[in-house]
């Protein structure tokens, strides 16, 4: 392989002819054989958003010629339409704040740039990664703003997703709504509830969980880019803030706007671990109910199977026939997974020290996968498992009948006690409440046809 010679602080060093990085990417190659994981796409191209804003924003204030601002602005649309990407080579666990990273995105874009211009990669001449790419930033203020901005672009695919997955819910519950079922509690029988109504519960649940998700974008809106290395914007122009969040914004779509204390936007990561633990606590009741799908799908012969999820695969390698709740299997771990990235992100949000938390880099990482991940996983989930569940009546209804719970529906007119003695008698003979009811003349015919017809049973009572 042929190579060139590039120098910094440290020394010279060897970077192969044809690599657009350069010797502090290198660097960052050397050190940090971690992984293999890179940045996400998502924090990627918004790494390359804050370079194009800034470019165009440094050529209006007179910091850059309007030349060199142009073709950094070409070279950035470049990589957002998917060129370069492989030269994007510094590893998810880097050195702290992401300033490998940040001069990795540097110095491919000016050499990209440098070529453009005629000139060879590695002189850094007429466009130098510091000088030009990086003019009025610092890792310390462009790492947490382009986490906010791949959060925020990653979350206008996670909210519409999470949107359709309720209205299958939705749809799901007045569909089922006349199955009449044993509830149970404790994974006991419990009194009679409607399928429908079980799931209107879980349509509600992601409902509440939605507006929360919703209302953490507040703060991912607010920017710190212009702090500079701790805040008070050292190198930049007075009017740079103001103009690299409207630059920013109309770039991104997204309505951005600087923070109001640049030394809190650097110091804390508080609006990163909002949104993940608002993300933990929808995947917890995921995992509750996706469990409970498996669980009220379970069978088909030794189980409850009161439903029927959707045959996507063949279930066993050995048991011909056999079909498994493969894809709530996979939203479960999917969860799984992005409750361990959201320790990562608590962990690394408390690790910060006075000006800078430099555990950044395992954030940028951690959060947009999060998003990403519940994205894919809950179209799949919504579309391949939900969308297609099929109750069966009969069973439903089975269990409802012979539930000795049903008999709480008797406790206002025989007391307490006395209905407590009757379950048990039906538990010891085996026998259904009906039959001892008859057997013992507790009830008159009339009555007793009364209660078994479940569905007023399952009426809400009281108004909110």
């Amino acid at each position: 392989m042929n190579h060139r010679q590039e120098k910094d602080s440290l020394g010279s060093k060897k970077i192969p002819s044809q690599a657009y990085y350069g010797v502090q990417t290198a660097r960052a190659l050397e050190n940090f054989p971690i992984s293999g994981w890179t940045a996400h796409p998502g924090f990627l191209e918004a790494t390359i958003l804050v370079k194009k804003a800034a470019a165009l924003v440094n050529a209006q204030l007179g910091l850059i010629p309007p030349k060199l601002s142009k073709t950094i602005a070409r070279v950035c649309d470049e990589i957002l339409k998917g060129k370069w990407r492989d030269q994007f080579v510094v590893d998810v666990f880097q050195a702290g704040a992401g300033t490998s990273h940040n001069m990795n995105v540097n110095e491919v874009i000016a050499n990209r740039a440098n070529e453009i211009l005629g000139t060879a990669r590695g002189t850094y001449s007429p466009i130098h990664p510091n000088d030009h790419v990086n003019r009025c930033q610092s890792t310390n203020d462009m790492i947490p703003t382009a986490i906010r901005l791949a959060a925020l672009q990653e979350l206008q695919k996670f909210l519409p997703t999470l949107t359709q997955l309720i209205q299958i819910f939705k749809k799901k519950s007045k569909q089922l709504n006349s199955v009449i079922k044993s509830g149970r509690t404790h994974l006991q029988d419990a009194t009679p509830i409607r399928l429908g109504q079980e799931f209107s519960g879980y349509t509600q649940c992601l409902e509440n969980h939605l507006q929360r998700i919703q209302a953490t974008k507040k703060d991912l809106l607010k920017i710190g880019l212009g702090g500079t290395a701790v805040g008070t914007g050292m190198n930049t122009h007075p009017q740079y803030r103001k103009k690299i969040a409207q630059k920013l914004s109309q770039l991104s779509g997204e309505k951005l706007v600087p923070a109001s204390n640049f030394f809190e936007a650097m110091q804390s990561l508080a609006p990163f671990t909002h949104l993940s633990g608002t993300l933990r606590n929808l995947t917890l009741d995921l995992i509750r109910i996706a469990n409970d799908l498996r669980l009220l799908a379970s069978g088909p012969r030794t189980g409850l199977a009161e439903i029927q999820l959707p045959a996507v695969q063949p279930g066993s390698s050995i048991m011909p026939g056999k079909v498994n709740p493969s894809i709530a299997e996979m939203l479960n771990m999917t969860c799984f997974f992005v409750l361990g990235l959201d320790e990562s992100i608590k962990l690394a949000s408390q690790a910060g020290q006075l000006e800078l938390n430099v555990m950044m880099p395992l954030v940028a990482y951690s959060l947009p996968w999060s998003v990403t991940l519940l994205t894919n996983a809950l179209k799949i989930f919504g579309e391949r498992c939900v969308e297609g569940i099929q109750a069966d009546n009969e069973r439903c209804l089975f269990y409802a009948e012979n539930s000795t719970s049903i008999a709480t529906a008797l406790a206002p007119k025989l007391g307490y006690a006395k209905t407590a003695e009757l379950i048990k008698e039906a538990i010891r003979s085996k026998k259904n409440v009906r039959a001892i009811l008859i057997e013992q003349h507790i009830l008159s015919p009339e009555e007793i046809e009364e209660l078994f017809h479940l569905l007023p049973l399952t009426e809400v009572t009281g108004s909110v």
